[in-house]
Protein backbone atom coordinates (compact mmCIF):
# COMPACT_ATOMS: atom_id res chain seq x y z
CA UNK A 1 0.00 0.00 0.00
CA UNK A 2 1.19 3.42 -0.88
CA UNK A 3 0.21 6.79 -0.56
CA UNK A 4 2.52 9.64 -1.29
CA UNK A 5 3.22 12.15 1.14
CA UNK A 6 1.92 14.56 -1.46
CA UNK A 7 -1.26 12.69 -2.02
CA UNK A 8 -2.15 13.32 2.24
CA UNK A 9 -0.59 16.96 1.92
CA UNK A 10 -2.13 19.06 -1.39
CA UNK A 11 -1.59 22.30 -1.88
CA UNK A 12 -4.95 23.59 -2.87
CA UNK A 13 -8.19 26.10 -1.95
CA UNK A 14 -10.60 26.50 0.81
CA UNK A 15 -13.17 25.85 1.95
CA UNK A 16 -13.39 21.95 1.63
CA UNK A 17 -10.88 19.06 -0.39
CA UNK A 18 -13.80 17.20 -1.00
CA UNK A 19 -16.56 19.67 -1.33
CA UNK A 20 -14.25 22.01 -3.46
CA UNK A 21 -10.74 21.25 -3.91
CA UNK A 22 -12.41 17.08 -5.51
CA UNK A 23 -15.36 18.30 -7.56
CA UNK A 24 -12.90 21.12 -9.33
CA UNK A 25 -10.98 17.80 -9.98
CA UNK A 26 -13.25 15.88 -11.24
CA UNK A 27 -14.86 18.86 -13.74
CA UNK A 28 -11.48 18.98 -15.02
CA UNK A 29 -10.87 15.64 -15.31
CA UNK A 30 -14.40 15.83 -17.47
CA UNK A 31 -13.07 18.36 -19.68
CA UNK A 32 -9.80 16.04 -20.41
CA UNK A 33 -12.92 13.60 -21.19
CA UNK A 34 -14.53 15.88 -23.28
CA UNK A 35 -11.49 16.95 -25.31
CA UNK A 36 -10.58 13.29 -26.32
CA UNK A 37 -14.36 12.19 -27.63
CA UNK A 38 -15.35 12.24 -30.85
CA UNK A 39 -18.19 14.36 -30.63
CA UNK A 40 -19.44 18.05 -30.94
CA UNK A 41 -20.07 19.78 -27.95
CA UNK A 42 -22.79 22.33 -27.78
CA UNK A 43 -22.80 22.46 -23.75
CA UNK A 44 -22.47 21.12 -20.47
CA UNK A 45 -24.50 20.41 -17.52
CA UNK A 46 -23.67 18.99 -13.46
CA UNK A 47 -25.51 17.50 -10.81
CA UNK A 48 -24.31 17.77 -7.24
CA UNK A 49 -25.96 14.94 -5.13
CA UNK A 50 -25.50 13.49 -1.20
CA UNK A 51 -23.29 15.83 0.80
CA UNK A 52 -22.48 17.46 -2.82
CA UNK A 53 -25.92 18.66 -2.79
CA UNK A 54 -26.78 19.54 1.05
CA UNK A 55 -23.78 21.75 2.03
CA UNK A 56 -22.45 22.22 -1.84
CA UNK A 57 -23.70 26.19 -1.85
CA UNK A 58 -21.77 26.78 2.28
CA UNK A 59 -18.71 24.73 0.69
CA UNK A 60 -18.67 26.64 -2.76
CA UNK A 61 -19.24 23.55 -4.30
CA UNK A 62 -21.02 24.84 -7.15
CA UNK A 63 -18.32 28.00 -7.51
CA UNK A 64 -15.58 25.02 -7.47
CA UNK A 65 -17.75 22.82 -10.23
CA UNK A 66 -18.00 25.56 -12.32
CA UNK A 67 -14.19 26.67 -12.02
CA UNK A 68 -13.36 23.30 -12.60
CA UNK A 69 -15.18 23.16 -15.93
CA UNK A 70 -13.74 26.29 -17.09
CA UNK A 71 -9.78 24.85 -16.64
CA UNK A 72 -9.03 25.89 -12.99
CA UNK A 73 -7.28 23.11 -10.87
CA UNK A 74 -6.45 23.99 -6.74
CA UNK A 75 -2.81 23.65 -7.10
CA UNK A 76 -2.66 27.05 -9.53
CA UNK A 77 -5.67 28.32 -8.94
CA UNK A 78 -5.40 32.32 -8.99
CA UNK A 79 -8.40 34.16 -7.69
CA UNK A 80 -8.68 37.25 -9.53
CA UNK A 81 -9.04 35.15 -12.51
CA UNK A 82 -11.55 32.89 -11.26
CA UNK A 83 -13.76 36.46 -9.80
CA UNK A 84 -13.69 37.27 -13.47
CA UNK A 85 -14.23 34.34 -15.51
CA UNK A 86 -17.45 33.68 -12.94
CA UNK A 87 -18.56 36.94 -14.21
CA UNK A 88 -17.84 36.54 -17.81
CA UNK A 89 -19.79 32.73 -17.23
CA UNK A 90 -23.08 34.20 -16.00
CA UNK A 91 -23.08 36.49 -18.09
CA UNK A 92 -22.56 34.81 -21.63
CA UNK A 93 -24.09 31.78 -20.32
CA UNK A 94 -20.89 30.18 -22.05
CA UNK A 95 -17.71 28.57 -20.91
CA UNK A 96 -15.34 28.83 -23.24
CA UNK A 97 -12.18 26.75 -22.11
CA UNK A 98 -8.66 25.76 -24.90
CA UNK A 99 -9.43 22.28 -26.82
CA UNK A 100 -13.64 22.49 -27.28
CA UNK A 101 -15.86 24.62 -29.23
CA UNK A 102 -18.10 27.34 -26.12
CA UNK A 103 -20.28 25.68 -24.16
CA UNK A 104 -23.69 26.49 -22.57
CA UNK A 105 -23.58 26.47 -19.78
CA UNK A 106 -26.58 29.06 -17.41
CA UNK A 107 -25.27 28.83 -13.74
CA UNK A 108 -28.76 29.09 -12.51
CA UNK A 109 -29.83 26.05 -14.65
CA UNK A 110 -26.94 24.13 -15.73
CA UNK A 111 -25.85 22.87 -12.11
CA UNK A 112 -28.31 20.99 -10.18
CA UNK A 113 -28.34 20.06 -6.53
CA UNK A 114 -30.14 16.57 -5.98
CA UNK A 115 -31.26 16.44 -2.74
CA UNK A 116 -33.01 13.10 -2.96
CA UNK A 117 -30.53 9.60 -2.00
CA UNK A 118 -26.56 9.70 -2.51
CA UNK A 119 -25.40 8.44 -5.41
CA UNK A 120 -24.79 4.60 -4.41
CA UNK A 121 -20.47 4.67 -4.29
CA UNK A 122 -20.20 7.90 -2.24
CA UNK A 123 -21.74 10.42 -0.33
CA UNK A 124 -20.10 12.51 -3.13
CA UNK A 125 -21.18 12.48 -6.00
CA UNK A 126 -21.93 14.64 -8.87
CA UNK A 127 -22.59 13.79 -12.61
CA UNK A 128 -21.16 15.81 -15.55
CA UNK A 129 -22.61 15.52 -18.83
CA UNK A 130 -21.58 16.76 -22.41
CA UNK A 131 -24.46 18.25 -24.77
CA UNK A 132 -25.26 18.38 -28.28
CA UNK A 133 -26.50 20.88 -30.04
CA UNK A 134 -30.11 19.89 -29.46
CA UNK A 135 -29.42 19.76 -25.58
CA UNK A 136 -28.98 16.18 -25.74
CA UNK A 137 -26.80 14.10 -23.51
CA UNK A 138 -23.60 12.45 -25.54
CA UNK A 139 -21.48 11.66 -22.92
CA UNK A 140 -21.62 11.43 -19.17
CA UNK A 141 -19.53 10.19 -16.16
CA UNK A 142 -19.86 9.75 -12.37
CA UNK A 143 -17.72 11.07 -10.34
CA UNK A 144 -16.79 10.67 -6.19
CA UNK A 145 -14.98 12.94 -4.36
CA UNK A 146 -13.81 10.52 -1.11
CA UNK A 147 -12.21 12.91 0.41
CA UNK A 148 -8.70 14.82 0.76
CA UNK A 149 -9.22 15.69 -2.82
CA UNK A 150 -8.83 12.63 -4.07
CA UNK A 151 -11.17 11.58 -6.85
CA UNK A 152 -12.40 8.54 -8.89
CA UNK A 153 -14.65 7.72 -11.23
CA UNK A 154 -17.78 5.67 -10.91
CA UNK A 155 -15.59 2.53 -13.12
CA UNK A 156 -12.72 3.48 -11.06
CA UNK A 157 -14.08 3.26 -7.42
CA UNK A 158 -15.74 0.05 -8.67
CA UNK A 159 -12.74 -1.34 -9.87
CA UNK A 160 -10.93 -0.49 -6.54
CA UNK A 161 -8.68 2.39 -7.85
CA UNK A 162 -9.23 4.05 -4.57
CA UNK A 163 -5.99 1.20 -3.26
CA UNK A 164 -2.79 1.55 -4.82
CA UNK A 165 -1.65 -0.04 -8.28
CA UNK A 166 1.91 1.10 -8.71
CA UNK A 167 4.91 -0.29 -8.23
CA UNK A 168 6.11 -2.20 -4.82
CA UNK A 169 7.77 -0.14 -2.67
CA UNK A 170 10.37 -1.36 -0.12
CA UNK A 171 8.45 -0.64 2.69
CA UNK A 172 4.63 -1.94 1.91
CA UNK A 173 2.99 -2.00 5.13
CA UNK A 174 -0.68 -1.56 5.56
CA UNK A 175 -1.57 -1.70 8.72
CA UNK A 176 0.44 -0.59 11.45
CA UNK A 177 1.52 -3.98 13.36
CA UNK A 178 3.76 -4.31 9.74
CA UNK A 179 4.73 -0.69 10.09
CA UNK A 180 6.07 -1.83 13.40
CA UNK A 181 7.37 -5.14 12.44
CA UNK A 182 9.11 -3.30 9.46
CA UNK A 183 10.65 -0.65 11.45
CA UNK A 184 12.05 -3.86 13.76
CA UNK A 185 13.19 -5.72 11.28
CA UNK A 186 15.00 -2.83 9.15
CA UNK A 187 16.04 -0.81 12.29
CA UNK A 188 14.67 2.16 10.23
CA UNK A 189 12.37 5.10 11.37
CA UNK A 190 9.02 5.19 10.06
CA UNK A 191 10.15 8.58 8.33
CA UNK A 192 13.33 6.70 6.90
CA UNK A 193 10.82 3.87 5.50
CA UNK A 194 8.38 6.49 4.28
CA UNK A 195 11.40 8.42 2.48
CA UNK A 196 12.58 4.83 0.63
CA UNK A 197 8.72 4.11 -0.44
CA UNK A 198 8.21 8.22 -1.52
CA UNK A 199 12.10 7.26 -3.56
CA UNK A 200 11.46 4.20 -4.86
CA UNK A 201 8.08 5.46 -6.66
CA UNK A 202 8.86 9.30 -8.00
CA UNK A 203 12.96 9.51 -7.54
CA UNK A 204 14.62 11.10 -5.00
CA UNK A 205 14.68 14.63 -7.23
CA UNK A 206 11.59 17.11 -5.86
CA UNK A 207 11.07 15.24 -2.87
CA UNK A 208 12.74 17.58 -0.51
CA UNK A 209 11.92 20.69 -3.04
CA UNK A 210 8.13 19.31 -2.72
CA UNK A 211 8.29 18.81 1.42
CA UNK A 212 9.35 22.27 1.87
CA UNK A 213 7.32 23.93 -0.73
CA UNK A 214 4.34 21.85 1.58
CA UNK A 215 5.80 23.40 4.87
CA UNK A 216 6.08 26.98 3.35
CA UNK A 217 2.16 27.33 2.14
CA UNK A 218 1.25 25.73 5.60
CA UNK A 219 3.14 28.68 7.15
CA UNK A 220 2.19 31.12 5.01
CA UNK A 221 -0.98 30.68 5.62
CA UNK A 222 -0.41 30.65 9.45
CA UNK A 223 0.62 33.87 9.25
CA UNK A 224 -2.05 35.46 6.95
CA UNK A 225 -4.63 34.33 9.38
CA UNK A 226 -2.59 36.14 12.08
CA UNK A 227 -2.42 39.20 10.36
CA UNK A 228 -6.16 39.15 8.80
CA UNK A 229 -9.51 40.39 10.98
CA UNK A 230 -12.83 41.01 9.87
CA UNK A 231 -15.83 39.04 9.50
CA UNK A 232 -15.81 35.39 7.46
CA UNK A 233 -18.26 35.08 4.09
CA UNK A 234 -21.02 32.77 4.35
CA UNK A 235 -24.01 34.71 5.95
CA UNK A 236 -23.10 33.56 9.51
CA UNK A 237 -21.16 36.48 10.40
CA UNK A 238 -18.62 34.72 12.37
CA UNK A 239 -15.75 37.04 13.24
CA UNK A 240 -12.06 36.43 12.61
CA UNK A 241 -10.36 35.55 16.19
CA UNK A 242 -6.59 34.26 15.65
CA UNK A 243 -5.43 37.98 15.04
CA UNK A 244 -7.06 39.72 18.40
CA UNK A 245 -6.20 36.58 20.09
CA UNK A 246 -2.59 36.31 18.52
CA UNK A 247 -2.31 40.10 19.44
CA UNK A 248 -3.05 39.21 22.95
CA UNK A 249 -0.74 36.52 23.58
CA UNK A 250 2.22 38.37 22.54
CA UNK A 251 1.67 41.29 24.55
CA UNK A 252 1.54 39.01 27.55
CA UNK A 253 4.74 37.01 26.21
CA UNK A 254 7.70 37.39 28.87
CA UNK A 255 5.19 38.42 31.94
CA UNK A 256 5.09 36.56 34.86
CA UNK A 257 1.65 35.93 35.84
CA UNK A 258 0.81 34.04 32.20
CA UNK A 259 -0.62 30.74 33.76
CA UNK A 260 1.21 27.87 31.71
CA UNK A 261 -1.74 26.20 30.43
CA UNK A 262 -1.81 29.29 27.76
CA UNK A 263 0.38 27.55 25.49
CA UNK A 264 -2.60 25.99 24.36
CA UNK A 265 -3.73 29.52 23.14
CA UNK A 266 -1.27 29.71 21.39
CA UNK A 267 -2.43 26.23 19.72
CA UNK A 268 -5.28 27.21 19.08
CA UNK A 269 -4.24 30.42 17.47
CA UNK A 270 -2.27 28.65 14.93
CA UNK A 271 -4.68 26.11 13.85
CA UNK A 272 -7.62 28.82 14.07
CA UNK A 273 -5.37 30.97 12.10
CA UNK A 274 -5.24 28.78 9.01
CA UNK A 275 -9.04 27.36 9.26
CA UNK A 276 -10.10 31.06 8.91
CA UNK A 277 -8.23 31.38 5.47
CA UNK A 278 -9.57 28.05 4.65
CA UNK A 279 -13.02 29.60 5.59
CA UNK A 280 -12.23 32.34 3.32
CA UNK A 281 -11.28 30.32 0.20
CA UNK A 282 -7.84 31.07 0.82
CA UNK A 283 -4.97 28.99 -0.17
CA UNK A 284 -4.39 26.03 2.08
CA UNK A 285 -2.83 22.15 2.30
CA UNK A 286 -5.05 19.30 3.04
CA UNK A 287 -3.95 18.04 6.14
CA UNK A 288 -5.10 15.49 5.37
CA UNK A 289 -8.36 17.51 4.44
CA UNK A 290 -9.50 21.25 4.18
CA UNK A 291 -11.86 21.23 7.47
CA UNK A 292 -9.07 19.64 9.20
CA UNK A 293 -6.16 21.54 7.42
CA UNK A 294 -5.06 23.45 10.86
CA UNK A 295 -4.46 20.69 12.82
CA UNK A 296 -0.85 19.85 11.82
CA UNK A 297 1.01 23.33 10.68
CA UNK A 298 -0.44 24.58 14.45
CA UNK A 299 1.46 21.73 15.79
CA UNK A 300 4.80 22.08 13.46
CA UNK A 301 4.40 26.05 14.81
CA UNK A 302 3.63 25.32 18.04
CA UNK A 303 7.12 22.66 18.19
CA UNK A 304 9.23 25.36 16.26
CA UNK A 305 8.24 28.20 18.19
CA UNK A 306 7.84 26.82 21.50
CA UNK A 307 9.73 23.43 21.81
CA UNK A 308 13.97 24.13 23.38
CA UNK A 309 15.45 22.39 20.50
CA UNK A 310 13.32 22.36 17.66
CA UNK A 311 15.02 22.39 14.05
CA UNK A 312 13.09 23.33 10.59
CA UNK A 313 15.77 20.61 9.19
CA UNK A 314 13.38 17.95 10.57
CA UNK A 315 10.34 19.26 8.95
CA UNK A 316 10.53 16.77 6.57
CA UNK A 317 10.83 14.20 9.63
CA UNK A 318 7.29 15.02 10.69
CA UNK A 319 5.48 15.21 7.43
CA UNK A 320 6.73 11.95 6.36
CA UNK A 321 5.66 10.28 9.66
CA UNK A 322 2.28 12.29 9.62
CA UNK A 323 1.73 11.01 5.91
CA UNK A 324 2.61 7.40 6.92
CA UNK A 325 -0.19 7.53 9.45
CA UNK A 326 -2.37 9.31 7.54
CA UNK A 327 -1.83 6.95 4.52
CA UNK A 328 -2.81 4.24 7.01
CA UNK A 329 -6.13 5.74 8.19
CA UNK A 330 -7.36 6.50 4.51
CA UNK A 331 -6.63 3.40 3.62
CA UNK A 332 -8.32 1.05 6.31
CA UNK A 333 -11.48 3.72 7.26
CA UNK A 334 -11.56 6.82 5.83
CA UNK A 335 -10.41 10.93 5.85
CA UNK A 336 -14.57 12.28 4.82
CA UNK A 337 -16.41 13.47 6.84
CA UNK A 338 -19.48 12.51 4.55
CA UNK A 339 -17.95 9.13 4.73
CA UNK A 340 -17.27 9.18 8.90
CA UNK A 341 -17.85 12.32 10.17
CA UNK A 342 -15.48 14.58 11.73
CA UNK A 343 -13.63 11.97 13.27
CA UNK A 344 -12.06 11.18 10.12
CA UNK A 345 -10.83 14.29 9.71
CA UNK A 346 -9.80 15.92 13.08
CA UNK A 347 -9.29 12.79 14.33
CA UNK A 348 -7.05 11.51 11.73
CA UNK A 349 -5.61 14.98 11.75
CA UNK A 350 -4.85 14.91 15.28
CA UNK A 351 -3.33 11.46 14.96
CA UNK A 352 -0.86 12.24 12.21
CA UNK A 353 0.36 15.42 14.07
CA UNK A 354 0.31 13.23 17.32
CA UNK A 355 2.79 10.92 15.33
CA UNK A 356 4.88 13.45 13.65
CA UNK A 357 5.60 15.36 17.09
CA UNK A 358 6.70 12.22 18.67
CA UNK A 359 8.74 11.18 15.90
CA UNK A 360 11.02 14.56 15.88
CA UNK A 361 10.82 14.69 19.65
CA UNK A 362 13.24 11.20 19.64
CA UNK A 363 9.92 9.04 20.16
CA UNK A 364 10.62 5.38 19.05
CA UNK A 365 8.25 3.61 16.17
CA UNK A 366 6.41 2.27 19.53
CA UNK A 367 5.84 5.29 20.80
CA UNK A 368 4.94 7.10 17.67
CA UNK A 369 2.09 4.37 16.79
CA UNK A 370 0.59 5.12 20.64
CA UNK A 371 0.87 8.91 20.19
CA UNK A 372 -1.39 8.49 17.07
CA UNK A 373 -3.67 5.93 18.60
CA UNK A 374 -4.04 8.10 21.49
CA UNK A 375 -5.03 11.01 19.26
CA UNK A 376 -7.09 9.33 17.01
CA UNK A 377 -9.18 7.03 19.96
CA UNK A 378 -10.22 10.33 21.72
CA UNK A 379 -11.86 11.46 18.64
CA UNK A 380 -13.89 8.53 17.91
CA UNK A 381 -17.69 8.97 17.45
CA UNK A 382 -16.91 13.09 16.75
CA UNK A 383 -19.60 13.93 14.10
CA UNK A 384 -19.80 16.59 11.55
CA UNK A 385 -22.63 18.85 11.35
CA UNK A 386 -21.14 22.40 10.37
CA UNK A 387 -24.02 24.87 11.25
CA UNK A 388 -25.31 26.38 7.68
CA UNK A 389 -22.66 23.82 5.51
CA UNK A 390 -19.78 26.59 5.99
CA UNK A 391 -16.45 25.08 7.42
CA UNK A 392 -16.81 27.45 9.96
CA UNK A 393 -18.72 26.60 12.86
CA UNK A 394 -17.82 24.15 14.90
CA UNK A 395 -14.90 23.41 12.43
CA UNK A 396 -12.41 26.58 13.32
CA UNK A 397 -12.14 25.79 16.85
CA UNK A 398 -12.15 22.14 16.50
CA UNK A 399 -8.72 22.47 14.77
CA UNK A 400 -7.29 23.74 17.67
CA UNK A 401 -8.33 21.41 20.31
CA UNK A 402 -7.23 18.63 17.90
CA UNK A 403 -3.74 20.34 17.80
CA UNK A 404 -3.77 20.52 21.46
CA UNK A 405 -5.16 16.72 21.45
CA UNK A 406 -2.50 15.62 19.46
CA UNK A 407 0.17 17.36 21.32
CA UNK A 408 -1.00 16.07 24.43
CA UNK A 409 -1.40 12.20 22.92
CA UNK A 410 2.70 12.76 22.02
CA UNK A 411 3.82 14.16 25.19
CA UNK A 412 1.33 11.01 27.02
CA UNK A 413 3.22 8.37 24.14
CA UNK A 414 6.80 9.70 25.11
CA UNK A 415 6.01 9.49 28.81
CA UNK A 416 5.84 5.76 28.08
CA UNK A 417 7.73 2.71 26.37
CA UNK A 418 5.74 2.22 23.78
CA UNK A 419 3.54 -0.84 25.02
CA UNK A 420 0.00 0.18 25.45
CA UNK A 421 -3.41 -1.51 25.41
CA UNK A 422 -5.34 -0.57 21.95
CA UNK A 423 -3.40 -0.60 18.69
CA UNK A 424 -3.74 1.72 16.45
CA UNK A 425 -5.07 -0.58 14.29
CA UNK A 426 -7.91 -1.18 16.21
CA UNK A 427 -8.41 2.68 16.89
CA UNK A 428 -8.57 2.65 13.08
CA UNK A 429 -11.16 -0.12 12.75
CA UNK A 430 -13.33 1.65 15.43
CA UNK A 431 -13.27 4.48 13.56
CA UNK A 432 -14.45 2.81 10.24
CA UNK A 433 -17.13 1.32 11.80
CA UNK A 434 -18.20 4.03 13.65
CA UNK A 435 -18.72 6.30 10.52
CA UNK A 436 -20.71 2.88 8.95
CA UNK A 437 -22.87 3.24 12.08
CA UNK A 438 -23.26 7.03 11.83
CA UNK A 439 -26.56 8.11 11.18
CA UNK A 440 -26.26 10.47 8.13
CA UNK A 441 -27.52 13.99 9.32
CA UNK A 442 -24.29 13.37 11.04
CA UNK A 443 -22.09 13.17 8.24
CA UNK A 444 -21.49 16.40 6.88
CA UNK A 445 -25.27 16.89 5.54
CA UNK A 446 -26.24 20.18 8.12
CA UNK A 447 -29.29 18.11 8.86
CA UNK A 448 -28.41 17.59 12.47
CA UNK A 449 -26.27 18.58 15.46
CA UNK A 450 -25.31 22.29 15.57
CA UNK A 451 -25.98 22.74 12.42
CA UNK A 452 -30.10 22.60 13.53
CA UNK A 453 -30.06 23.57 17.23
CA UNK A 454 -27.96 26.76 16.58
CA UNK A 455 -29.80 29.84 14.27
CA UNK A 456 -27.95 30.72 11.57
CA UNK A 457 -29.48 33.19 9.75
Amino acid sequence: MFLSVFDMFKVGIGPSSSHTMGPMVAAARFLQQMRAAPFEFAGVRASLHGSLAFTGVGHATDRATILGLAGFLPDTYDHARAEAVLAQIAETRQIVVEGLPPLQFDPKTSLVFDYGPALPGHANGMILMGLDAQGDVILQETYYSIGGGFVLSAAELAAGRATDEGAPVPYPFKSAAEMLEMAKTSGKTIAQMKRANEISRNGAQGLDRGIARLWEVMNACIDRGLNTDGILPGGLNVRRRAKAIHEKLQAERGMNLTAPHVINDWMSAYAMAVNEENAAGGQVVTAPTNGAAGVVPAVIRYWLDHVPGASASQIDEFLLTAAAIGGLVKFNASISGAEAGCQAEVGSAAAMAAAGLCAVLGGTPEQIENAAEIALEHHLGMTCDPVKGLVQVPCIERNGLGAIKAVSAASLALRGDGQHFVPLDAAIETMRQTGADMHEKYKETSLGGLAVNIPNC
